[in-house]
């Protein structure tokens, strides 16, 4: 009887570690910085959004090459931390977001260039509702800093991307890049009417 009792206990210290499959439970779990990562990425808004930032960011002389998108990760992270942390919250996200998307789009299909103070403060405004979704839709068991570098990093990227095609482009194509802006501002559209 002892030996059976032994055994059992044996099995179940062997055993126990199954338990802590589930995230969360070591403080090198990658499932937020991995769902961080996944965030911008699958959600059409928030992808149009921070590509377009990309693109119209290419389209600016100066300084607003490199201050639009930093702007834009910067509020963005400053927005999602302080609703993962803070609890605050923020009325209309969902329109605020579509019509960033719209916005956006529009200043990518016309080529538009803003005094730099104004392109800096709208899209610290647009980064702001992106940056709070992302926030209050950070998994329970998630490392909320771990989710804040995954969606800062996949941002990156996709500005990273609507920069480089505008950059490395030849001239010839601008109206395909204007074009870009127009579905994205037609999809902005859909995300309003919908």
């Amino acid at each position: 009887m002892k030996t059976k009792k032994y055994l059992s206990i044996l099995a179940l210290l062997l055993f126990s570690s199954i338990a802590l499959a589930h995230p969360g439970h070591t403080e090198h779990d990658l499932s937020g910085f991995i769902s961080g990562l996944l965030h911008p990425l699958t959600g059409l808004d928030h992808l149009l959004a921070m590509f377009a930032v990309g693109l119209w960011a290419a389209q600016q002389q100066g300084k607003a090459r490199l201050v639009v998108p930093a702007t834009f990760i910067l509020a963005m992270l400053v927005a999602g931390l302080s609703a993962a942390y803070l609890g605050i919250t923020l009325p209309f996200v969902e329109n605020a977001i579509a019509v960033s998307v719209l916005a956006l789009g529009l200043l990518v299909a016309l080529a538009i260039r803003l005094p730099l103070f104004v392109a800096i403060l709208g899209t610290a405004l647009f980064a702001v509702n992106h940056g709070y979704a992302h926030g209050v839709e950070i998994p329970v068991l998630a490392s909320p800093a771990g989710f804040a570098m995954g969606f800062v990093l996949a941002t990156m990227a996709l500005h990273a991307i609507g920069f480089g095609l505008v950059s490395f482009l030849p001239p010839r194509f601008a109206p395909f890049v204007r074009m870009l802006g127009t579905c994205s501002a037609g999809a902005g559209l859909w995300l309003l009417a919908s």
